[in-house]
């Protein structure tokens, strides 16, 4: 781990990332991790706690920001809803044109950064979505959350579904040891990793920026945006093997059993626009 000591004023932080992302988006269309052919024919992508708690969508307008290649964007679009996809990957964009084209989906993709998209997309939306790993790419939650509030209508719905910060702690050991920080700040933490979360790429080593944000910060960012936070649920399981102390169940959710709930790996945020 190296947190990075200078400032990132010629964007290298986000040009790095956006690399980084470009070639995750040709190797995850074809992982396991992600089983497209699976969703092709019909997988839903989406987790049940997601489905339960964002409730029926039908009809209904949903901005997904973060989106990657589509998968969950789509699965929402299945389920009714009127969805547009953000993500800054030219790569991951154009993937999840192709499969909208190609099952007959209807839904827009947009390709740009979240703090650029006041100048790419007009109008306002009933929910505003994101979910599963996109905090640790935010570096300014302030501007996250205002860009939000301005693409939600008055009465419109917020929802994150998140691996917990506080599991973000802890290094890829056989036992919970603490390596990285649980708290912000304005440097990223800088790593060269091998593949991605999806699965390893024998000899493809990629450099990645992240930056931590506690709980505190993405509710205290969202309020000062000037939405109501509805509630805050945190879950001891995660929906794959962050770590490698954890143990799948029959459910196929992820738990450390040495210590069961006793550690927070996983929330979900609900907020609404007054």
């Amino acid at each position: 781990m190296t947190l990075n000591n200078y400032r990132d004023e010629a964007g290298e932080f986000l040009k790095a990332n956006k690399e980084l992302w470009d070639a995750w988006a040709e190797f995850h269309k074809t992982s396991k991790f992600y089983d497209v052919e699976g969703f092709k024919c019909g997988k839903c992508t989406l987790q049940d706690i997601e489905r339960e708690e964002l409730g029926d969508v039908s009809g209904k307008s949903l901005l997904h920001l973060q989106c990657h290649f589509g998968l969950d964007t789509l699965s929402w679009a299945r389920l009714g809803a009127e969805v547009t996809g953000v993500d800054f990957s030219e790569k991951a964009i154009a993937l999840a044109h192709s499969l909208a084209a190609e099952l007959d989906i209807p839904a827009e993709f947009i390709c740009c950064n979240v703090y650029d998209l006041l100048e790419h997309l007009s109008g306002q939306f009933d929910i505003v979505y994101t979910s599963r790993g996109v905090k640790a790419w935010l570096q300014d939650l302030k501007k996250w959350a205002k860009t939000i509030t301005h693409f939600l209508k008055r009465g419109g719905m917020f929802y994150i579904h998140e691996f917990h910060p506080f599991a973000d702690i802890f290094a890829d050991t056989d036992t919970p040891l603490v390596h990285y920080p649980y708290f912000h700040s304005a440097q990223p933490v800088r790593e060269e990793v091998t593949g991605s979360y999806a699965g390893a790429e024998p000899g493809v080593t990629r450099v990645t920026h992240e930056w931590a944000h506690s709980i505190g910060d993405l509710i205290n960012s969202l309020v000062g945006a000037g939405l109501r936070i509805e509630y805050l649920h945190e879950s001891p399981y995660c929906t794959y093997q962050s770590h490698p102390w954890l143990t799948q169940g029959t459910d196929g959710l992820w738990r450390y059993d040495a210590a069961p709930d006793s550690i927070p790996l996983m929330f979900s945020i609900k907020a609404r626009k007054e």
